[in-house]
């Protein structure tokens, strides 16, 4: 039997001055608040109609996974909400890969624009034959990260400094320490600060800038 195919939204819910907080120093609290809650909306309905994977929204804080308000303004129909739980982010994300239910799984955040249906498709296919799936972020980083889970659950986060340009680098030297094989997708932009955000709305790649 195929097992599920689980596609997870780390999501903080979009309220004002709790998102975006570097790039609302840039563009103001109100601006960032509005970027962020049109790229989650838009994200979550895009991927969310796709059948070739179970949609999950994992979101902070807990308490919205409770609250019938949140669940009806924020996280469409279709998705199942959890919570990320408490801890940094590699505490939040291990604990999400270790909690679902069996099948190749892929997480995704919340802020990329530039995610579509076929950057999802690319990584599981890649987890047809590697450990590990990244797409990298040009600040170091990743936007993505999945892992096959069988035959058991890798540690992928434990150990690594977060918010760092090495993050994916130490990564991926601790999963090849481990005899771990990952591939790399593309590589798609954050958009953290006040210039990749109005290459955003020009349409200019932040590469290109």
């Amino acid at each position: 039997m195929r097992l599920s195919r689980h596609l997870v939204i780390f999501a903080k819910t979009p309220k004002l001055g709790a998102v975006k907080t570097r790039l609302a120093a840039d563009i103001g609290a109100v601006a960032a608040t509005a970027f962020y809650r049109r790229t989650l909306a838009d994200l979550m309905m895009r991927l969310g109609r796709d059948d070739r994977w179970r949609c999950w929204a994992a979101i902070s804080p807990d308490t919205a996974a409770a609250t019938g308000v949140h669940r009806q303004a924020f996280w469409p129909v279709g998705y199942d909400v959890i919570k990320q739980g408490s801890g940094d982010l590699g505490q939040r994300m291990g604990r999400v890969f270790r909690s679902l239910p069996p099948g190749p799984t892929v997480l995704i955040g919340a802020d990329i624009p530039a995610i579509q249906a076929h950057h999802v498709k690319a990584a599981f296919r890649a987890l047809g034959t590697h450990d590990a799936v990244f797409g990298p972020a040009g600040d170091g980083g990743y936007w993505l990260v999945g892992a096959r889970r069988s035959p058991n659950v890798p540690d992928l986060f434990g150990g690594i400094p977060w918010s760092s340009d090495r993050t994916l680098a130490d990564t991926l030297e601790k999963l090849a320490k481990a005899g771990l094989k990952p591939a790399l997708l593309e590589t798609l932009e954050d958009i953290d600060d006040g210039a990749a955000y109005r290459n955003w709305l020009t349409g200019v790649p932040s590469n290109e800038a």
